[in-house]
């Protein structure tokens, strides 16, 4: 009787864990009734694709999430719904390039990062045309390019400005 009672406790135990572990969609509104968050949650965990809102009910940003930190590509927007940047997340912390817009959503900075600093490249774009470049290490400006022609001479521009999803 005793290991039958065991085991039916066993069986219990690891259902309701199996229940728990589960993943499942949530969403959470502001007091205006507006959509905040919405989101794959898995042991009270942020995992996969969220969305949060701002209060207007305009989409602010959207990405992956793995065990409560961002992870892979994520966009971010402004109150009116327009482009404000986009980029790699690893581990939370933003990483390799991202991309910055103006109100009219036309590129206007594009950096290389690491842990939230800048580290590599930075270029920055006038009417959608590079105008200047940088070059960072640790969050400190090491070199600094104003004519194009010397940047290119010295790296390989199109590999650096075309690679950066990767």
């Amino acid at each position: 009787m005793r290991s039958i009672q065991s085991a039916v406790f066993s069986l219990i135990f690891f259902l309701v864990l199996s229940i728990h572990a589960q993943k499942t969609y949530q969403k959470t509104y502001f007091d205006n009734g507006n959509l905040k968050e919405e989101g794959w949650i898995k042991n009270t965990q942020k995992v996969d694709y969220w969305k949060f809102y701002y209060e207007n009910g305009i989409l602010h940003k959207e990405g992956h999430f793995s065990v409560d930190k961002e992870v892979k590509y994520w966009y971010y927007y402004r109150k009116d719904g327009s482009k404000e940047s986009e980029g790699h997340f690893v581990n939370g912390k933003k990483n390799k390039w991202w991309s910055f817009y103006d109100d009219m959503e036309q590129i206007k900075h594009k950096y290389q990062l690491k842990d939230n600093q800048k580290n590599g490249y930075c270029f920055l774009y006038k009417n959608n045309k590079i105008v200047k470049a940088e070059k960072y290490k640790a969050g400190q400006k090491i070199k600094e390019w104003t004519d194009m022609k010397s940047f290119r001479k010295e790296k390989k521009i199109n590999y650096l400005i075309f690679n950066d999803k990767n």
